[in-house]
């Protein structure tokens, strides 16, 4: 895996510009703060956030994946002022789970998820080496 960083770009934190690899590719669906019976254990985003991340790990385990194999990540939020808030604690889920892994990401407030309880949706693509 190539993290692409041009040269004289400052170096973005927490994700990276962009990856170049080569392998098996895993895409995992947008996953929610519920488990994996589709409960909720939490109503605010720094929790959900962890849960979706965890889910995302259970997800990419299943196709011999880890974190460190994820080459890019969405997240959608409902509210941006609320994720900006959490950024901390959302940091600190996102070590926990993931570790100090960062491929290119991209985050978007949306108007609305379909589950009406969920704050956060996170999509992945990992790709594991041959």
């Amino acid at each position: 895996m190539d993290f692409l960083q041009p040269p004289g770009w400052v170096r973005p934190r927490g994700y990276s510009n962009g990856v170049a690899a080569k392998g098996r590719t895993i895409c995992v669906g947008g996953m929610i703060g519920w488990d994996g019976q589709e409960q909720f254990h939490c109503d605010d985003i720094a929790g959900q956030t962890r849960q979706a991340l965890q889910n995302i790990v259970e997800v990419l385990a299943e196709g011999g994946a880890k974190p460190e194999h994820i080459v890019r990540m969405t997240w959608y939020v409902i509210d941006k002022k609320e994720y900006v808030a959490a950024y901390k604690e959302i940091g600190a889920a996102y070590r926990d789970v993931i570790g100090k892994h960062f491929p290119a990401m991209a985050a978007v407030q949306v108007a609305g998820l379909i589950e009406d309880k969920a704050r956060v949706e996170i999509e992945v693509t990992a790709i594991v080496p041959d």
